[in-house]
């Protein structure tokens, strides 16, 4: 048991660095109505920076393609979670691994409370009937709903936000003065459906470029999306490429020094609003409803495709279910809207 009249929660949350960051704003309402809460965080090691910021929280690295692989890697993690101190566990991912541990877990006597995705909701809101189409539960309720089952408070609001850090030394030239309007931009995600066409992007990009002052830093990952930004980097002076460039810890500091963020249904989106940011998002076949809009945004912050067009939109929940005619529903969002918007958060207070 935890010390004296401190808790210790041990938290799941395998993957991926979006649902990790969405996490955060939960984590930090939790802290804030149960002083005496300590987390232990089980998660990918590549993701601990994004967890690290919290103060009261460890994380555990888990080794999905190692030590922890399997059920005998899952036996073993249990075997090694022996020699910590927790109270509950909160399994905020609910997935088979997740379900092997709680049986793993049964015999100690200690409450495990699981995720609720709310799998037949997401299954008719993405079935195409109109009676199904409707806002579900955010995540970040649906994580929050698992703390009040353990008997904890958690309540998130838009205090719940890490504060901005240091600017990185990585980039400390003549295109990172205070003066500057820092805009992120991520025009990548996971799955094709949830892209933003490049010839239309690249109209964006140009339509910020009139912007005065304006610094467009472009984030990505992985080589072919490396390479492509550091072309836009090389075509468009007011652009600058993060992606390959600085690690993860140096990148999250980067945008919690942003004015706004540019991102698809993706994680950057995710990880910017978890500092307070603005974040505009453009939605393509998945839709806000399934709950994975980013932490605290107004419903104008979300530009979508043309349902009128594209009438089955949400084709899936996560994007990678793209139905015969919808592989351009991307196309139906304008530049010039985005830009638009983009304009009207720039000239918003900053609070």
């Amino acid at each position: 048991m935890g010390k004296g009249n401190n808790k210790r929660i041990l938290a799941i949350r395998l993957s991926a660095l979006g649902d990790v960051a969405m996490t955060v704003p939960v984590l930090l309402s939790v802290t804030r109505l149960n002083p005496e809460i300590r987390f232990l965080f089980i998660t990918k090691a590549h993701f601990s920076p994004v967890l690290e910021r919290l103060n009261n929280l460890e994380v555990y690295p888990f080794d999905a393609n190692g030590i922890h692989k399997g059920l005998k890697g899952l036996w073993r993690l249990r075997r090694e979670l022996k020699g910590e101190n927790f109270d509950s566990v909160a399994d905020l991912h609910a997935v088979l691994r997740t379900g092997v541990l709680k049986l793993f877990f049964s015999f100690s006597g200690k409450p495990f409370k699981s995720l609720q995705k709310g799998r037949m909701e997401k299954k008719q809101l993405t079935s195409g009937d109109p009676s199904g189409f409707k806002a579900l539960k955010s995540t970040h309720e649906r994580y929050a709903e698992v703390f009040r089952r353990l008997g904890y408070q958690a309540a998130p609001g838009p205090g719940d936000i890490l504060q901005r850090e240091t600017w990185p030394n990585g980039f400390d030239d003549e295109l990172t003065q205070s003066s500057s309007l820092r805009v992120g931009l991520a025009p990548f995600a996971a799955h094709a459906g949830k892209c933003y066409p490049e010839p239309q992007m690249k109209e964006l990009i140009k339509l910020l470029g009139a912007v005065p002052n304006i610094r467009l830093y472009l984030f990505g990952g992985g080589q072919r999306e490396i390479e492509v930004l550091d072309l836009w980097e090389a075509s468009y002076p007011h652009c600058v490429s993060v992606a390959g460039k600085i690690p993860l810890n140096e990148e999250l500091a980067l945008i919690s020094n942003l004015r706004l963020m540019i991102s698809m249904d993706s994680g950057n989106g995710h990880l910017a609003a978890m500092y307070g940011l603005p974040v505009l998002t453009l939605w393509g076949v998945t839709h806000p409803y399934a709950g994975f809009t980013p932490f605290n945004q107004p419903e104008a912050n979300s530009i979508l495709a043309n349902r009128e067009k594209y009438p089955a939109i949400p084709t899936s929940v996560y994007g990678n279910k793209v139905p015969e005619g919808y592989d351009k529903v991307m196309e139906s969002i304008p530049a010039k809207r985005v830009y638009n918007r983009v304009i009207e958060i720039l000239q918003e207070p900053q609070i």
